[in-house]
């Protein structure tokens, strides 16, 4: 059974983390599994802060390097589900681009702003603001969303699906005339990191079939290559003006977002900015961040480089894979103390996730969503999606 190991002082302290319910693909591959974690030098928590596993991305677009360890130390069942790929051509100035328009699209015109929502998709397309909930019943004003398709600007022209499925056959809205340079830096930035989560994904299928067989279209990289419903998320947390509202050290006050799984496949994702009147500036609170609660419950605050993109497994890749890769719940927790009054936060998420009519086969046994047993029967990614607006929102009787 594999031990992770943190690091405080000159000492040295061992978990031994309790056993998956799924079973190891090879035990070659678990034999050797370590991951150093290291406490964060703050005093503001006291949750370990771990690196993401990393690829490099000259490893990852040569198909015939076994990047097998990499999958397994951050996908599978004893990661923390998710990794990093360093050195992507062009990567960081397309993630300069978007992120610096984040902050020019909330502050448009609120009449500009309505121009932009999507009511019938349930503001799954272009501009989101207070529609969402906070776990305290409450809406979330703290951000603002503003959703598009990188790939298709009309997914489907069919009637009958734009009805049922709203909120993935729904067609982009760009403010063309507001803030023409949207569209150009949100597709750009969002088509490179569908095209590197793709090649992701062949690596996570090469490493599942050492321990199941997959047909040659049921992959997870083909399932992702003809989906029409990935979904960019550029994302704009506004200013904190007050910081009275603290954090909790158990994640459960005051946070950005909420703890959650994708119920997607893979979730690619940038470093955020952070400015104070314009001025970019590093994250004024080192507490501040994305947090991961592991298999075994702990909690762990997850950094990468902000010349990365991390990738984060998904619900639906889980089911895919019969376990072998691995979802995690994880939240946002915003910054606090003096230093963090008035800096406003940017980043963006690509939601990569299977085509509306997808099937999805759900194994035996599952540990996210039991209570929905949907083991032994067969629903397409729409039908599952819908089965999860119900539990969350009620939104049928």
């Amino acid at each position: 059974m594999p031990f992770l190991y943190k690091t405080q002082g000159n000492s040295q302290l061992f978990y031994n983390l309790a056993s998956s319910p799924y079973p190891s693909p090879s035990n070659r591959l678990s034999s050797r599994r370590n991951i150093c974690w290291t406490m964060s030098c703050t005093s503001q928590t006291s949750f370990p802060t771990l690196r993401t596993v990393t690829i490099s991305y000259s490893d990852l677009k040569d198909r015939n390097v076994d990047l097998s360890m990499k999958i397994e130390e951050g996908f599978g069942p004893n990661g923390l589900g998710i990794l990093s790929v360093t050195d992507v051509p062009g990567f960081s100035s397309l993630r300069q681009n978007l992120l610096h328009l984040s902050p020019r699209l909330a502050s448009l015109p609120e009449e500009k702003k309505k121009d932009l929502e999507d009511p019938n998709s349930r503001y799954n397309y272009g501009w989101s603001h207070g529609k969402e909930m906070l776990e305290s019943g409450k809406p979330d004003l703290f951000k603002g969303s503003f959703y598009a398709n990188p790939v298709l600007d009309v997914p489907t022209t069919d009637a009958y699906l734009m009805h049922r499925y709203p909120h993935f056959c729904g067609s982009n809205i760009w403010p063309v005339n507001s803030l023409p340079e949207l569209e150009v830096a949100f597709k750009a930035l969002g088509k490179l990191i569908l095209d590197v989560g793709l090649m992701v994904a062949y690596h996570c299928d090469k490493y599942a079939t050492k321990g199941m067989k997959i047909n040659e279209n049921e992959g997870l990289e083909q399932i992702l290559l003809r989906s029409r419903c990935h979904k960019g998320r550029l994302l704009y947390y506004f200013p904190i003006q007050s910081t009275s509202n603290c954090i909790q050290d158990d994640g459960s006050a005051f946070s950005w977002c909420g703890w959650h799984t994708d119920n997607g496949s893979l979730t690619g994702l940038t470093c955020a900015i952070f400015k104070r009147e314009g001025v970019e500036i590093p994250c004024p609170d080192s507490a501040a961040g994305l947090y991961i609660k592991t298999r075994t419950d702990q909690i762990v605050k997850v950094v990468f480089g902000e010349d990365e993109i991390a990738y984060q497994i998904g619900e639906t890749a889980e089911i895919l894979s019969r376990g072998y890769l691995c979802a995690t719940p994880h939240c946002v927790r915003a910054p606090k103390g003096e230093d963090s009054s008035g800096v406003d936060r940017s980043t963006f998420a690509l939601f990569m996730q299977p085509d509306w009519d997808e099937k999805l086969n759900f194994p035996e046994k599952m540990h996210i969503h039991e209570e929905l047993m949907l083991a032994n029967r067969s629903l397409t990614f729409g039908e599952y999606s819908e089965k999860l607006l119900d539990k969350y929102y009620n939104l049928k009787s």
